[in-house]
């Protein structure tokens, strides 16, 4: 024991004896290398050299976030801040702060002390020190040169600067834990406001961190900072800054408002203010890996990024998303509950038989039991064991903190299979201009997934469109051509079969080919990508989603049937960017986020968008992706699914919008994994979906169509934004398209006294209908047949028409007949007794008097004439 107290006695004096000679050896020097001119930049305020973090704006200038990485900085003067803090920190680093000029021989003497006794309250080197080897010297370096290099520097600090200045530029510079540089941005992340309204107790918090704030972090080790804040608070009273009473109650309101909640693996780079989190990490990833490419370090330079985004819009989407999301857990959850429930009630037989028949692989009652019990475990205890741990395990290697993660990192997969999820994104067609990112629930630590960007999803039918778009250009189809929605096998170019089906199993016979796209019909898409072809089909897609001919594989835009339905890796973004680009007349559409750049100057730094459009002007001849007639074709058949199609109880529930035509499509993908919408008008695009991180054959539901889950987000979207805008209708081409009346029911043209329905269509010049719609005169003169035949064999004096009557016509009959006294009528036919305007019916098997009647025979879907007819023979 003594022997050790004598080798510490021997440490100090050693200690003592070699900051005595660095200080001789440090003035010397220092007097040496006085005239440098470096020394001259010594007076420079810390607004001239210090790390700022980079300010990122909407496209009206306001704030959306900063940027930084390890240094977070808000400068802030001295004369803002409250007297106790400056009284803080000198109690804490440097008790002699106003009387030493630089450097403190009892300053020293007492961190070596700390040092021999094992106790650290306030270290040796003084603030000017401190702050000149923050500035000019690697603090991380132990040695005799950077000592002097650091003393040096302090001197010259001390000569140049006064000590509110000194104090001032320590302030705004040095760190203060969890990324923050500076006290205005350590005072924002601890306390949640400025500096300038530090409490006595939050302003010692924030000093002690700057020592050592792995130790004494109040989020991190709160008893620990707990302990070291009373004890300066407690030397505060001692040298008279404060009254007891005035550190008692400031110290008791601290912690009676410390949030115990919140997460130890909080920074302020996750804790700092965003209005739109995934459009900043966008634009972060672009800026560092794209347009600055490491020139610049966007995280120190103190630049003003000028952006694209729209707070407004952003703010619109931000609720709309966190309301569909929700909407859409509480269906799954509710839907999932049901099924649960269902399967709770088979459970009891099902394990009866398997112990009955000793089948061991369909014994399912100890698996419910596992599961209940996981469920349990991860949603009631593992929370409770975290907060345990955290307040009593001695390290992070202990058991119990270890058992906490695992069961969070659990948890984490079972979301990501069972938690809905969702992105939007809204860009203007015109420009590009990203105006609105969403990117999933919520940003935080461990959901920073951007979907709107990086997720490869399948669209389902919101993919037809883009080949559609390709069938009208080649000319393979029209609006107006008639196409089988009937059950078919499709073969792919390796032989295997393909069988589709529409939703619900549902067939509509013939249809046109401007409602099969409107009510996403699955068949008859798929005959447009047959007539169109793979090829033409496949490129034309890839051109509108931005998708190099290189990846084309790798999103599994192949030469297979499925791509027709959708069955392709693309993303929110690249879907947006596709239908803008029908909205923008054909020419394709750059996404564009950043519009330039200024450092802290106010220079120009990068003008991205202005270099984006002198290479679209260089590119102008390969911006066309299909022609003006084309997109505006294609514009028409999708304003059809938002006024008649799968879109119109968006519509609905967006309350119309205002007279601005709107476009778009639905996206339903196999067993309701994925539910989307896109959507356009004349000014923005915005596309929607919701699903699952990780599918795994799960399920939104079979109400949770794009239709009805992501529809009404896109529709209220659509409806916000568009709130200021007047109504303008799409471009239409002056040249190149033609509008021919057709017929509703074949797409023909209606020969002269047609009584059927028709509609204006559009046609590309050349390709309109040059047949007419002769079935309303095959109609008619099978009409005349049909009652020639009947009034020859019914017989003028009595007779029963007691006949089976076992066909039936694809027709609609009114068919006027006379019949004497005595006719009697059975259940085959249906006739009605007219009596001026009011039509009765007549009761099979009662007599007919002498009077007209009216037979409506019913209609069929494939008609059929049976041999021996008595009516057609």
């Amino acid at each position: 024991m003594a022997l050790t107290y004598k080798r510490r006695i021997v440490l100090t004096v050693l200690i003592v004896s070699v900051v005595t000679v660095a200080v001789v050896v440090g003035t010397a020097t220092g007097m040496a290398l006085a005239s440098i001119q470096n020394a001259a930049g010594v007076a420079a305020g810390p607004r001239d050299y210090a790390a700022l973090p980079s300010q990122l704006l909407d496209s009206q200038g306001r704030l959306i976030t900063e940027f930084f990485a390890e240094e977070n900085r808000t400068l802030v003067t001295i004369d803002e801040l409250p007297k106790h803090l400056i009284y803080a920190l000198i109690t804490r680093e440097d008790q002699s702060f106003f009387e030493h000029r630089g450097f403190s021989i009892r300053g020293t003497i007492r961190a070596a002390w700390n040092l021999v006794t094992g106790r650290y309250v306030s270290g040796g080197s003084t603030i000017s020190q401190q702050l000149a080897g923050h500035l000019y010297a690697d603090r991380q370096e132990f040695s005799i040169a950077r000592k002097l290099r650091e003393l040096w520097w302090a001197l010259q600090l001390e000569r140049s600067l006064t000590k509110y200045e000194i104090l001032e530029q320590y302030l705004n510079t040095m760190f203060f834990g969890h990324g923050t540089y500076g006290v205005e941005a350590a005072s924002r992340y601890y306390f949640g406001h400025s500096a300038t309204e530090l409490s006595m107790a939050e302003s010692v918090m924030l000093v002690i961190q700057l020592a050592n704030p792995a130790m004494y972090s109040p989020i991190r080790r709160p008893n620990e900072a707990r302990r070291m804040q009373r004890t300066i608070l407690n030397r505060m009273v001692h040298r008279g800054y404060a009254t007891q009473e005035e550190v008692d109650l400031s110290f008791t309101q601290y912690w009676n408002d410390y949030d115990f909640t919140r997460a130890s693996t909080s920074t302020a780079f996750f804790d700092r203010e965003d209005r739109a989190p995934y459009f900043s990490e966008y634009v972060r990833y672009r800026l560092e890996n794209e347009l600055l490419l490491g020139a610049m370090d966007i995280n120190r330079e103190g630049f003003v990024v000028h952006t694209t985004l729209d707070l407004e819009f952003q703010d619109h989407a931000d609720r709309l998303m966190r309301e569909g999301i929700s909407r859409a857990n509480t269906a799954y959850r509710e839907g999932r509950e049901r099924r649960v429930e269902y399967g709770d009630e088979l459970v009891p037989v099902v394990e009866m038989l398997s112990l009955a028949f000793d089948i061991d692989s369909i014994r399912v009652g100890d698996a419910t039991q596992r599961r209940r019990a996981r469920e349990y475990y991860q949603e009631r205890l593992n929370p409770v064991l975290d907060i345990v741990s955290l307040m009593f395990s001695p390290g992070d290697n202990d058991g119990i903190r270890h058992a906490g993660r695992v069961g969070y990192v659990m948890q984490e997969q079972q979301a990501q299979r069972t938690q809905v999820e969702g992105a939007l994104v809204t860009i203007e067609n015109r420009t590009g201009h990203i105006k609105a990112m969403v990117g999933g629930s919520e940003f935080e630590s461990r959901n920073q997934f951007n979907r709107a960007v990086d997720a490869r999803l399948l669209p389902g039918s919101a993919f037809k469109p883009l080949y559609y778009a390709a069938a009208i250009e080649s000319r393979a189809i029209t609006p107006a051509t008639m196409i089988y929605d009937s059950p078919v096998v499709f073969w792919n170019d390796d032989g295997s079969p393909y069988t589709p089906a529409n939703f619900r199993g549902e067939w509509r016979g013939p249809v046109l080919a401007r409602e099969a796209l409107s009510t996403s019909m699955n068949v008859p898409s798929l005959r447009v990508l047959q007539r169109v072809g793979f090829t033409e089909a496949l490129n034309t897609s890839a051109r509108l989603l931005g998708i190099p001919e290189r990846d084309m594989v790798n999103r599994n835009l192949v030469r297979r049937y499925p791509v027709g339905l959708g069955v392709a890796s693309v993303s929110p973004l690249e879907m947006a960017r596709a239908f803008a680009t029908f909205a923008n007349e054909g020419r394709a559409v750059e996404p564009i986020a950043v519009r330039y750049i200024e450092d802290r100057q106010g220079r120009l730094v990068l003008e991205h968008e202005k270099e984006v459009r002198e290479e679209q002007r260089r590119r102008r001849g390969d911006l066309e992706i299909v022609t003006p007639q084309t997109a505006y074709i294609i514009t028409d058949m999708l304003k059809s699914a938002v006024t008649g199609g799968t879109l119109r109880y968006a519509r609905s529930m967006a309350g119309g919008f205002d007279g601005i035509p709107m476009a778009g499509k639905t996206g339903t993908t196999q067993n309701w994994a994925d539910a989307w919408t896109v959507g356009y008008s004349p000014y923005y695009t915005t596309a929607v979906w919701l699903g699952f991180d990780r599918g795994g054959g799960n399920s939104l539901g079979v109400d949770q169509t794009g239709a009805i889950a992501a529809g009404p987000i896109w529709g209220r979207m659509m409806r916000a934004i568009h709130a200021d805008h007047e109504p303008i209708e799409f471009p239409r081409p002056v040249t190149g398209i033609s509008e021919v009346e057709v017929s509703t029911r074949s797409g023909l043209l209606p020969p002269e006294h047609y009584s059927g329905s028709t509609r204006e269509e559009l046609f590309l010049t050349g390709s309109e209908p040059r047949e007419y719609d002769r079935l309303e005169e095959f109609e008619r003169a099978q009409t005349t047949r049909l009652v020639d035949r009947l009034r020859r064999d019914v017989d003028s004096s009595s007779y029963s028409l007691d006949r089976q009557v076992d066909f039936r016509l694809d027709l609609d009959l009114d068919l006027d007949l006379r019949f004497e006294r005595g006719v009697r009528l059975n259940d085959d036919l249906d006739l009605h007794y007219l009596d001026g305007e009011q039509q009765r019916e007549v009761e099979a098997g009662s007599e007919a008097d002498e009077t007209r009647f009216q037979l409506d025979a019913p209609s069929f879907d494939a008609p059929s004439e049976p041999e021996g007819n008595p009516l057609l023979d």
